[in-house]
């Protein structure tokens, strides 16, 4: 840490953790861990303005995926469709297998496949979470580079000065 650099400038920024490897985002151009899921947005193979929020719940493995009208995905009948084993595929590359294993509370075996090694059933979850913070995200990437903090961003406290 730099010496000059006040407390609360080293924890003004939040570190990013760069992807295990370069991944292309034309098929699914949004994926998270978070909420106890891995989550994200998968584009249709069929309807280029289609595109559907898919996810794998942590713990119980539980399917979910519909497009972002909360339209169920047809081809989810207790075992992943295709939108799920692409949004896990991704996040393989985003994250990497180790990661993403223990996120889900799953045992891959040397070599095995992460989805070869899910169980799950089908469990419907709202798709408008995950959509509208994968919107807030393009929204961030139209945002021209920049060291000055965000405006709306603004209302986080500094670390310490709320108790």
């Amino acid at each position: 840490m730099d010496a000059e650099k006040t407390a609360w400038e080293q924890r003004s920024v939040v570190p990013v953790v760069p992807p295990v490897q370069p991944r292309k985002l034309a098929k699914v151009p949004f994926v998270e861990l978070a909420d106890g899921r891995l989550q994200g947005v998968v584009s249709s193979g069929s309807d280029i303005e289609r595109v559907y929020v898919s996810s794998i719940t942590a713990g119980s493995h539980a399917l979910s995926c519909s497009t972002n009208n909360n339209r169920p995905c047809g081809a989810l009948h207790g075992y992943a469709c295709k939108h799920i084993r692409q949004l896990a595929d991704e996040a393989v590359v985003q994250y990497g297998l180790d990661r993403v294993a223990r996120y889900l509370g799953v045992e891959v075996p040397e070599g095995g496949d992460l989805m070869s090694c899910i169980d799950g059933h089908v469990e419907r979850t709202p798709a408008a979470v995950v959509f509208s913070r994968f919107l807030r995200h393009l929204a961030y990437l139209e945002v021209p580079d920049s060291t000055e903090p965000l405006a709306e961003l603004h209302w986080f406290p500094a670390t310490g000065a709320v108790r």
